[in-house]
Parts: structure tokens; sequence; C-alpha cells
């Protein structure tokens, strides 16, 4: 049982680093990484709780990049951490969630809706101190806490989705250097769900070239339950383009987000990213 994609309350997670490894051991989950979104605040807790569960943790991040203005995630593991560029870029990322979190604040606040940021920090607070600026997940709390929205979901899709007024994406670092910076670090690097940027199989071509180009070596072929058909077509965008394959939960909340060790099989001629790995 393998599982490289999952988040705990360092980022939007439900979970501290410490439930996520006990939960994994509880499923039966050998081989686990936790890829919290920009940053690696919850790895210490977390490889502290798999030393004393026997679960094998794996360094991960999901990291926020731009390409062609579209908000692209990506997935490195077994990285340096005292990498000098990585440690830079870490710095970078946490600027940027707090200068986001102060513009979807201020663009909310035009609509009428008032005070949220604080709002959002004291939810991301009830969770976890990690320094970082709060999410659009901590936002869609806040909106439901202020009665704004009935639920999470309603606030994302009225004000917090792609294209809606609190979508704030122009802060992050390009999907070049992203990746190259953990390609440098020494982290086997993967395109998180490739489907869920919704486009044409010719601009996920272009992507992938660059992603390749930049140090890439993997794609993210399995991600929790999506349809098996989109598992079958981002099998072939890996044979087509010589790519490892990686796979995983995306696991934030028990009994919302899936499940952990939970996800679509990979087809067998595929190599997976983590027979590479040294753990």
């Amino acid at each position: 049982m393998i599982d490289l994609h999952c988040h705990s309350t360092a980022s939007d997670g439900k979970l501290s680093p410490t439930e996520i490894v006990l939960r994994a051991k509880s499923k039966g989950i050998s081989l686990l990484s936790l890829t919290d979104h920009d940053t690696i605040d919850g790895l210490t807790e977390a490889i502290g709780a798999a030393n004393s569960t026997g679960v094998q943790l794996v360094k991960g991040i999901e990291v926020s990049c731009l390409w062609n203005n579209i908000n692209i995630h990506v997935l490195g593991y077994c990285f340096d951490v005292e990498h000098e560029p990585l440690q830079a870029l870490l710095t970078t990322l946490k600027k940027a969630r707090w200068t986001r979190a102060i513009e979807i604040a201020q663009r909310l606040q035009k609509k009428g809706i008032s005070n949220l940021l604080d709002k959002a920090i004291t939810h991301q607070g009830q969770q976890f101190t990690s320094n970082n600026g709060p999410g659009r997940p901590h936002f869609a709390k806040a909106m439901v806490s202020e009665g704004y929205v009935r639920t999470e979901k309603e606030a994302f899709q009225k004000w917090l989705g792609s294209g809606k007024v609190g979508d704030v994406k122009q802060y992050w670092p390009s999907l070049d250097e992203v990746v190259s910076v953990l390609h440098s670090s020494g982290a086997w690097v993967s395109l998180a769900h490739p489907l869920h940027y919704a486009m044409t199989r010719t601009k996920l071509c272009s992507l992938l070239r660059e992603f390749i180009a930049s140090g890439g070596y993997a794609l993210e072929v399995a991600n929790g339950f999506q349809p098996a058909e989109q598992v079958g077509r981002l099998a072939n965008l890996a044979r087509d383009f010589g790519l490892l394959v990686s796979a995983g939960s995306d696991f934030h909340y028990p009994n919302l987000w899936g499940e952990l060790g939970l996800y679509r099989s990979i087809p067998q001629d595929l190599t997976p990213l983590w027979t590479k790995f040294s753990v």
C-alpha cells in the first residue's frame, strides 16, 4: 500500500501530520509521502511519527506555479531539505501565499464580504501554526462561519473557484523555476492531477514538454477515484512521453476528500515513480 499525495494541517488538510501517519498505518499503508501545499513545515512531525510506527515516510511537497497564466501543481519527493535554492523557493512561496491571502480578502471586501482575512487566519490557526498565509479552503470555512454561504463547496462555486473573484494566482513562480529548483535539490518531480487544469490535449502536451525540459520525471496518473477513463488517458500520455507515473489519494479530510491509500490502479506496463526511491 502506497500513497504519494496527501495533506495535513500544515497546509489545508484536516488532520495533523502525526494523525496522517497514524491513519496511514491503520489503513495498511507502508510507503507514504506528506505533500503539503508550498510548505515542508509538517515534515519533522511526520518523520517522528513514522519512525515510531514503522511507516516509511518519503519527504514530499506540492508546489504551486504558473504556466501560461494557469495555476499548475507539481509534486516533489526525496529532496534535500537544506538545499539553498529550495529554501529560497520556500521563502518565496510563503511570501506569495501571504500576498495572495491579503488580495483575496481585499477583492472579497469590494464585493461586500468584509474582514475575512482575520477570520480565515483564525480557521487556519485552529489547525496548525505553519506561518503560512491562509489558503482558499480557510477562506471558505470563514465564509461559512460568517453566514455568507451555506457550505464550503458553495464558497468555491460562487467566490473562490477557478475564474472567480477570489482566484488569485499571479504571485506564484513559474513552472520552469519550480521544477528546476526541485530537480536541483535531488527531487523526483511529478506533475500533479494533470486533468484538473481543463486543457486540450494539445495544450497539455505543450505543458508536458516544458515540464520535462525543466527536469520533470513523472505524471500523476491516478489521483483518488477519478474516472477510469481519465486514468487511461493519462497512462497513454505517460507512454507517449516516456514518463514514470505516480499515484495518490490527494487526501485532505476524512469522509470528504477520499481516503488515504485509495486510488485507481495504474496499468502494469508503466513504471511507478516510487520504484526509484531510496528509503
